[in-house]
C-alpha cells in the first residue's frame, strides 16, 4: 500500500500518517482471510452458536460440503475456530469459535456498519440520480 509521493506532493493532513505499509500489509493479511468467500458467513454462524457442521452449511446457504469443509480447515489453522472431537459412536466432530475469532468478529462490526450504509446510501442515490 505504498504511496507514491509524486501523486500527491503535498497531500492533506488525513489521520492516516501513522500506518506504514507493513502495518497496512499486515492488516490486509487478516482481511484475505477472513474475506475468503464464505469465511465470514461461517464465522458468523460460528458466534451464532453453531458446532456441528449440518448446522454450519444449514446457516451458510450455498456452500457445499467441501468448500465448508476447507473453510473450516483455514479457519482452524488461522486459530479463528476449534476442532474438537468427541469420541462417541459415531464420532462427534464440533467446531466453535476461538477468542481470537470472536475478537476478530467484534472488530469487524465497525466495517459492516459502514457497508450497510454505504449500500443504503448508494441505493437511495440510485433511486434519485
Amino acid at each position: 500500500m505504498a504511496i507514491d509521493s509524486r501523486l500527491a506532493p503535498n497531500p492533506p493532513e488525513t489521520g492516516f500518517e501513522h500506518i506504514d505499509d507493513e502495518k497496512c500489509r499486515l492488516f490486509t493479511g487478516y482481511l484475505e482471510i477472513i474475506g475468503k468467500k464464505w469465511s465470514s458467513g461461517i464465522m458468523l454462524a460460528a458466534a451464532r452458536g453453531a458446532t456441528r457442521f449440518v448446522e454450519y452449511r444449514a446457516a451458510v446457504r450455498g456452500i457445499s460440503d467441501r468448500l465448508l469443509n476447507q473453510r473450516l480447515k483455514e479457519l482452524e489453522a488461522e486459530g479463528l475456530i476449534a476442532r474438537t472431537v468427541v469420541p462417541t459412536t459415531p464420532v462427534l466432530v464440533q467446531y466453535r469459535p476461538t477468542e481470537r475469532g470472536l475478537s476478530l468478529m467484534r472488530a469487524l462490526q465497525p466495517l459492516v456498519a459502514w457497508g450497510v450504509e454505504d449500500h443504503e446510501r448508494r441505493q437511495r442515490a440510485a433511486r434519485h440520480g
